[in-house]
């Protein structure tokens, strides 16, 4: 694996901290597979519920052969996602679900189309046992392939194009297809998040704990905060998520920072979030997980996703490495950000 921080998170953790990070993750899987005993003890409907409310796109179907080679399994698969077989995961944060409520939260307007702000390749290693996150600056410039439309024809391959552009114009489908085209590393399955849905889930779980190193004042995301630790409701939780402006140098790899922090921050608030014995906030916290996802097609069911989360039981935190994209200004444009090689390229080859 390319790990460029040994030891410590980019926070500086040393591991103190392990014991509780560690069941973060072991929480998530728990969590999940409650849903499944809730689902159960109210005879099937809040099972039927909580599956009816995953919206998912048929990548697979749409991108064809036309993909990056997917690795041979280390073991011969038993199940659709057998532990011995590592995983690639686009991950991505959208205003698509709920136009009205993202733009009261600072999102697109409706007359833009939904937008992708945030997008991050989760690497689950074969066991399960180590994981990568790799932050995509929406700011990279890259070449955007042509891409399958869901009302038929294509759209056309775009040179020096804004990496978020892709979902704009295409979807889930060209989002996938972009970040396959410029790593060459396949992706096993999609992820996304609505934003206000992610708000919601934060209010469920009774906030997250974050401490910023500087003022955060920032009209766009709707965000003031001094300097310090502070317990941050769903609002709040988004508005860091998509700060940028005022902190650091004011471009997108700042953002990038503390959307890894705010990740590490949620799995925390699970862990110490007692889910399984309070099935009314477990009820909360899945009813908002479910209504705020779209999927593909290999995960669009509830015991797909459970399935997933069982198999993390085995992943502590301290053993997920955040890391963003190397890049380097555009020399076109010095606003924005193009891969830089050949470290680009070494951290995605080690994730094939």
């Amino acid at each position: 694996m390319f790990l460029p921080v040994t030891g410590l998170d980019e926070n500086g953790d040393d591991g103190r901290r392990a014991g509780r990070r560690s069941g973060g993750w072991k929480a998530a899987g728990f969590a999940l597979a409650g849903v499944l005993l809730l689902g159960a003890a109210a005879g099937g409907w809040v099972y039927w519920h909580l599956n009816d409310n995953i919206e998912s796109v048929d990548i697979n179907s749409a991108l064809g052969d036309d993909r990056p080679p997917k690795p041979t399994p280390s073991v011969s698969p038993s199940t659709s996602m057998p532990p011995g077989e590592a995983l690639n995961i686009l991950v991505l944060g959208s205003d698509s679900r709920s136009g009205a409520e993202n733009q009261a939260l600072g999102g697109g307007d409706s007359s833009g189309g939904a937008r992708s702000d945030t997008a991050m390749v989760v690497h689950l290693d074969a066991g399960r046992t180590d994981a990568t996150v790799v932050s995509i600056p929406r700011d990279t410039l890259v070449t955007r392939p042509s891409c399958p439309l869901a009302s038929g024809g294509e759209t056309a391959e775009a040179y020096n194009a804004m990496f978020n552009s892709a979902y704009s114009v295409g979807g889930p489908v060209c989002a996938v297809k972009t970040v396959e085209s410029m790593t060459n590393v396949r992706m096993d399955h999609y992820i996304e998040i609505d934003f206000s849905g992610f708000a919601k889930l934060v209010d469920a779980l009774g906030g997250v704990t974050v401490t910023t190193d500087e003022d955060i004042d920032d009209e766009d995301s709707h965000l003031t905060l001094p300097a310090g630790t502070h317990h941050l409701d769903g609002d709040q939780a988004l508005g860091l998520a998509r700060t940028r402006h005022g902190i650091g140098d004011g471009s997108d790899l700042g953002r990038i920072g503390l959307q890894q922090q705010l990740v590490k921050a949620l799995l925390e608030q699970i862990a110490s979030t007692s889910l399984l014995s309070d099935p009314t906030r477990l009820y909360e916290v899945a009813d908002t997980v479910t209504g705020s996802l779209t999927t593909d097609t290999g995960l669009d069911s509830l015991g797909e996703l459970v399935s997933l989360g069982q198999s993390l039981q085995g992943l502590s935190a301290d053993r997920v490495e955040t890391v963003t994209m190397p890049v380097v200004p555009a020399a076109a444009d010095r606003n924005r950000v193009v891969a830089q090689e050949p470290e680009a390229g070494e951290l995605w080859e080690s994730l094939r």
